[in-house]
């Protein structure tokens, strides 16, 4: 007996309510004594970044690319965090692996990464919670990460580590253009796409190579400084788009300092791919009075963000 399931609701146990997620397609055997049921979710697999982006462009669409980090408050809202996010149209997760010395993130996000670390959220843990949670999603995950974890389980071993979780891309802010060579090379290796950042004071000329070596999409950060809600967006970001565009044809997101429904639909409208959007995100959670109702600020705000995009 063959079963097509297009949608289907993840029942929460105890503290969580119900949402309903996309499913990636695939198949799997219900075994009795008398027979053997196949059934299959007819749900596309999550697709690799660039492949996502490219689509989304063809239709018109600008993705919407939330961050959050692993363990704030706890792996477990983590887990339902990234259900959430997709149920509500995000079109990339960014997650974050919390590090004690997150040089390229505000007061915000590092105060996840402090409480995801004394919470005793690692890599380790935060790979088995993957490996449970992504056959669930439709998006695919791009790892936030400083260098020092890939370091320590050496290049080749993380790329795989990651791979077979069905981790699909990586950020790792921390590493210089002239240093990334090896993370590139390990990256392409096991079909991981490895997303370099500019910035508004990267020479002309960086920029060029950045955008040449990056993969999956070029990550343009909005403002000089770390990661943090703002007011609002420099309009420098619009002729830095423009300048960018001139040099590639691959798509560009933009983050940092984005934390409103205004602020994704006035770089949409300056020709972005994708708009980032992370503090906001992680303060919602790490700061909610209770797991459910941070997860239920998450799925309101995660579609008021999707209905400001195209």
């Amino acid at each position: 007996m063959a079963i097509a399931l297009k949608t289907t609701c993840f029942l929460q146990t105890r503290k969580f309510q119900s949402y309903c997620l996309r499913l990636p397609s695939r198949s799997f055997t219900v075994s009795s004594k008398s027979r053997t049921v196949m059934a299959t979710l007819s749900i596309a697999p999550a697709v690799g970044l660039s492949e996502t982006l490219s689509r989304l462009k063809q239709q018109g669409k600008v993705a919407l690319i939330p961050f959050i980090t692993a363990g704030d408050p706890d792996l477990s809202t983590t887990a339902e965090a990234l259900k959430v996010l997709d149920s509500c149209g995000s079109d990339i997760i960014e997650l974050g692996v919390p590090y004690s010395d997150p040089l390229a993130d505000g007061p915000v996000i590092q105060a996840a990464a402090t409480r995801a670390l004394a919470r005793g959220t690692n890599f380790n843990s935060i790979i088995s919670m993957l490996k449970e949670v992504v056959p669930q999603l439709s998006c695919p995950i791009a790892l936030f990460t400083y260098y020092n974890p890939i370091l320590k389980r050496g290049t080749e071993k993380f790329m795989s580590i990651v791979k077979d979780v069905g981790v699909r891309g990586l950020v790792v802010p921390d590493v210089p253009l002239e240093e990334t060579e090896i993370l590139r090379i390990e990256a392409a290796k096991n079909d991981i796409e490895l997303v370099l950042l500019t910035t508004p004071t990267t020479p002309t000329d960086r920029m060029k190579a950045i955008v040449e070596a990056s993969e999956g999409f070029v990550y343009l950060v909005s403002s000089v400084g770390v990661t943090g809600a703002r007011s609002s967006v420099s309009t420098r970001v619009q002729s830095l788009l423009r300048e960018i565009k001139e040099s590639t044809a691959k798509p560009v997101a933009v983050g940092f300092g984005i934390s409103k429904p205004e602020h994704v639909k006035q770089i949409a409208g300056w020709g972005a791919d994708g708009v980032i959007v992370g503090s906001a995100m992680v303060k919602l959670l790490g700061e909610a009075k209770s797991a459910e109702d941070g997860l239920k600020e998450l799925e309101i705000f995660t579609k008021a963000l999707k209905a400001a995009l195209p």
